[in-house]
């Protein structure tokens, strides 16, 4: 028997020893008891291999009609019943859950567009100089890539067809190799748009909104984490990821920059200059040396849109003028008689009585009829409506009236100056070998990039809620299918039928969940585990790490989609009681469940690597690879626990 069952049956059955010596004689439980045995079952039930969904659904209605009969056994059958529906009705009347299926339907697409053999080709190209370059490409490839699917098993199998072959020719040890291409693809776990989020926010009650925008930086600080163990690695060891060769490193020119550059070696500016002059590159067409030249210019282009907007952002005005103000300033409205107080009721006199005969409504005199007031204390009152006369302000105020432009800060043109200064070395050294590269980045990083920045932005930004994104993401991966030519009936019709079944899976979890968290409260489950937890008097800090170590113990058996809707619940009424933010520790929670993945025995991208890898790549070589990568995401939740901002400040600053 293999090694990985030997170890599952030994947690199993230390898990049903434990049960039974911690639980009580039959004579002294409660149904708080019966509750916490309910929950023990349903992890050993889960541990022996039944669909997770529907061993929650019927332990829960189980012991919820056990609940039930403990009180009136007459009406058990009907109040069971009832709560079946009402939990299924309120699973299916969460708006927040619309966008799983639109968000796995564009994982599929993507996925299907085959784009990631072109994004891993450019990436590994473009990081030929660094060191483990294979290993770096690797990861920024899986963490895009994981970004616009989300879909672990998925990024995990074709990388393992495409990374880890190139890898191993190239001379990569084995478990560095499994190890980028595993913890990689575990990313789009935290990285949003991320299923995870969608269903710790619809358990424990957090805005998906705001899980997004703080789930944004971890996960990049993540990623940065990885290639930079990688780089170092490589550094210290180059057998371990040796470099590549100069063979390997040269990228193939175009005809027309070998025709170009035969004038003499230069730059790729200059030389596409000379050519348009007519000084360089005989025989070159004007509209391939036009065409190359917009290419070259595009980081100018963007540079200068972003510079420019941000001096458009910091020279805005600070107050704009409203209507209503422009309306009091024409009106030359005094201040002890302007209107200035909130809500509250007008004063008595003069309020809303009618006003006197003599100087109220009736016409002016014959000789002052549509004469300028001569003073500001004439009666607002006594002024005709501004639609049938000129409005009586000045130039002057009118001009005072209008909001003045603020003056650009220091710190947006040192920054300006950095940037030109970066600009002017970055095209110093943009050789026609770099401008392919680019052009390779262009047409395989940016769509998916700039899809990837158009869902968050617009998320993020509040430009549209979660569905509504996932919707706009859905249809940007038709687009993209169509773009690189790969959109078909079929391929639809599978990422569909693939979308349906993943979908149902975690909306039958959810209507599982909800039925077993109800049995559980009803059985006084919640109070026994709330009551030992505070009768332990712990700190904040000593509550987080309990917290922390008991889901970092569960990842080894469990799957994320189990631990949240099982022990969330349970964890999120005990926060209250400890003043931690539930958005700070989802954000915990989602770093420390890439452990799901990459834990023993049950790590599932171990087992999607093994099953596209060459024979010779054994499972405890994978397992070997992925215990550094586990270190460095231990080290990523000490970072995110020591300096909460990691993953508050971009949730504070936009939803302030």
């Amino acid at each position: 028997m293999k090694k990985e069952i030997w170890f599952g049956l030994s947690i199993l059955v230390a898990l049903v020893i434990t049960l039974f010596a911690f639980m009580p004689a039959p004579a002294d439980m409660t149904n708080g008891h019966v509750g916490l045995l309910m929950l023990a079952l349903v992890v050993i039930a889960i541990m022996l291999g039944f669909p997770t969904a529907f061993t929650l659904m019927g332990m829960g209605v189980m012991f919820a009609f056990y609940a039930f009969y403990t009180r009136d056994p007459g009406q058990a059958w009907q109040q069971t019943l009832d709560l079946m529906v009402q939990r299924a009705y309120s699973v299916m009347a969460n708006d927040v859950l619309i966008s799983i299926p639109l968000f796995i339907f564009m994982g599929y697409l993507v996925e299907r567009a085959n784009l990631i053999e072109r994004l891993f080709k450019s990436l590994h190209i473009a990081m030929a100089r660094v060191p483990g370059s294979l290993a770096v490409a690797t990861i920024l490839t899986c963490a895009v890539f994981a970004t616009a699917t989300g879909i672990v098993g998925a990024v995990v199998t074709l990388m393992g067809l495409l990374a880890l072959p190139a890898m191993l020719k190239a001379g990569y040890s084995t478990q560095l190799s499994a190890g980028a291409i595993t913890a990689g693809g575990c990313l789009g776990i935290l990285i949003p748009p991320s299923v995870l989020l969608i269903v710790y926010g619809a358990t424990a009650g957090v805005s998906v909104v705001k899980l997004y925008a703080g789930a944004l930086l971890p996960g990049i600080m993540l990623a940065v984490l990885y290639v930079g163990y990688v780089m170092i690695l490589a550094k210290l060891k180059p057998s371990v990821a040796p470099p590549l060769s100069e063979e390997d490193r040269r990228v193939a020119l175009p005809e027309h920059a070998t025709l170009i550059l035969a004038g003499g070696p230069t730059g790729a500016l200059p030389g596409l200059f000379g050519a348009l002059k007519g000084s360089r590159g005989a025989g070159v067409p004007k509209r391939t040396v036009v065409t190359q030249l917009f290419v070259a210019l595009l980081p100018a282009l963007a540079l200068a849109l972003f510079l420019g907007l941000g001096y458009r952002a910091f020279t805005a005005p600070a107050e704009a003028p409203t209507e209503m103000v422009e309306m009091g300033a024409a009106q030359n409205v005094q201040p002890e008689t302007a209107y200035s107080g909130g809500l509250q009721e007008p004063p008595l006199e003069g309020g809303l009585e009618e006003p006197p005969v003599e100087g109220g409504l009736e016409e002016p005199p014959a000789e002052e009829g549509l004469a300028e007031p001569t003073s500001a204390e004439a009666p607002a009152a006594a002024m005709p409506p501004a639609a049938t006369m000129p409005m009586p302000a000045t130039e002057a105020n009118s001009t005072a009236a209008q909001p003045q432009s603020q003056d650009a800060p220091r710190t947006y043109w040192i920054a300006m100056a950095v940037c030109l200064a970066l600009a002017a070395i970055f095209y110093a050294y943009f050789s026609f070998a770099r401008l392919e590269i680019f052009k390779m980045l262009l047409g395989s990083l940016f769509p998916l990039a700039f899809m990837i920045l158009a869902v968050l932005g617009s998320i993020v930004f509040g430009l549209a809620t979660p569905t509504e994104a996932a919707a706009m993401g859905a249809f940007g991966g038709i687009l993209l299918a169509i773009a690189y030519r790969r959109f078909n009936f079929p391929m639809l019709k599978e990422s569909a039928h693939l979308a349906t079944k993943t979908s149902a899976m975690v909306c039958w979890l959810f209507v599982g969940s909800s039925i077993f968290s109800a049995a559980f409260a009803l059985l006084g489950g919640q109070e026994i585990i709330n009551e030992w937890v505070l009768s332990m008097d712990l700190t904040p800090v000593q509550f987080m790490l309990l917290a922390q170590v008991i889901i970092f113990l569960l990842g080894w058996p469990l799957e994320w989609t189990e631990i949240i809707v099982i022990f969330m619940p349970i964890f999120v009424p005990l926060l209250g009681h400890f003043n931690i933010d539930p958005l700070f520790f989802g954000l915990l929670v989602a770093m420390n469940l890439q452990t799901a993945f990459l834990s023993p025995p049950v790590a599932m991208s171990a087992f999607y690597l093994k099953g596209v890898a060459p024979p010779h790549v054994t499972l405890n070589q994978i397992f070997m690879g992925m215990l550094p990568f586990m270190a460095i995401q231990v080290v990523g939740i000490i970072m995110l626990y020591t300096f909460p901002a990691i993953g508050l400040w971009l949730p504070e600053l936009l939803y302030k």
